[in-house]
């Protein structure tokens, strides 16, 4: 008998934020107190197979110009396809109990809530934000109005269903151009890493943007272009959340799109921010009430524009990137929380929820 905590690490997904997540679990893994954690990775491919993968993530080569990916051969399949139960063949997958999840998933499919009901319904503790939080957090359709019900300064936007783009192209271009204006930018509603995301400062710019998001998502934002500093906060705690230092993304190209996230060198990550005082604590503050307005638990990183000394607040993401190059460890790191000791601090606070509304017999 071992008095390890048995931590299931599940990465990759279907979305179109896989490669992210592989590298995400990657550093989670390599960070992990062995020690203290027996840790099982279980992949999820991009065609939904669940999979105990021949090679772990912190096992994968780096391939420069690229990220990791798992293929459908790539392991013991546990869940064959979709809508196939977890297969009891398997020894090393059956050998005990799982203690707790650790969902390192981004995107639809893994941050949205889908995953987090199955684990409510297994009774199996995880880390991050519940069932409710997680489709909010994921939904900027949703999630901006409870923000500025909670009198959260939020940038101008507005929906555009695909239905009603389809149905006329041109009248909902000008649809979006006389709300917003130019420049904007044009987004998935359920998606991150900036996949899908357009500057545009045309009509003709504005329909290629919603075209390509409306290739992600039935639903896309337009929102008003801001021209000014990209913050982010990181947000950690379940009753009693705390907010780190605040840092500053310098991006190497026109804005912190996924190839200047992931792929290009040169984009900066300042932390903290070289910002005013009442700057940082305004941030702080709102990182703060954004995490409670969605009834957010565990974790989330709340990102923000400085616009002179107006503070508006863009999205909140409820798994956030743990890729060597990701704000949210770093930021923790900053704020005297080094990389393990926060993947400690979340599993504590997974086990202390767990615990807390467990039934008792």
């Amino acid at each position: 008998m071992t008095d390890k905590i048995r931590i299931a690490i599940l990465y990759g997904g279907t979305s179109a934020e896989h490669e992210v997540s592989v590298v995400s679990a990657r550093s989670v893994l390599q960070a992990i107190d062995r020690d203290r954690y027996e840790v099982l990775p279980v992949a999820i491919t991009r065609s939904g197979r669940w999979l105990l993968p021949n090679v772990a993530p912190d096992e994968l080569p780096e391939t420069k110009g690229s990220l990791p990916a798992v293929g459908d051969a790539d392991g013991r399949a546990i869940v064959p396809q979709p809508g196939e139960w977890l297969s009891a063949g398997d020894a090393s997958f059956t050998s005990g109990p799982i203690d707790v999840v650790f969902p390192v998933l981004h995107g639809p499919g893994g941050e949205d809530g889908t995953v987090q009901g199955l684990l409510e319904t297994l009774g199996l503790p995880y880390v991050g934000a519940g069932v409710a939080a997680s489709a909010v957090g994921m939904d900027k359709s949703l999630q901006k109005p409870i923000f500025a019900a909670a009198g959260i300064p939020v940038v101008d936007w507005i929906a555009v269903r695909f239905a009603g783009f389809a149905g006329d192209v041109q009248a909902s271009v000008r649809a979006a151009a006389n709300a917003i204006g130019f420049p904007c930018f044009v987004k998935p509603a359920n998606l991150g890493s900036s996949i899908g995301v357009s500057k545009c400062i045309t009509p003709g710019e504005l329909m290629l943007g919603m075209s390509a998001a409306f290739e992600h998502d039935e639903v896309v934002l337009v929102e008003r272009a801001i021209s000014g500093r990209e913050l982010e906060c990181a947000v950690l705690g379940n009753d009693r959340p705390e907010a780190s230092v605040v840092g500053e993304i310098v991006p190497v190209n026109e804005f912190y799109d996924y190839e200047a996230k992931y792929l290009a060198e040169g984009s900066e990550l300042i932390i903290p921010a070289d910002i005013p005082a009442e700057s940082t604590e305004r941030i702080r503050e709102l990182a703060v009430r954004a995490f409670t307005a969605i009834g957010c638990l565990g974790m989330a990183r709340v990102d923000f524009f400085l616009e002179g000394d107006r503070v508006w607040l863009n999205e909140i993401n409820t798994i956030p990137g743990f890729t060597p190059i990701s704000m949210y460890p770093k930021l923790w790191a900053a704020s005297g929380l080094p990389y393990g000791a926060l993947i400690d601090r979340l599993i504590d606070l997974a086990l202390e929820r767990h615990a807390r509304r467990r039934p008792s017999p």
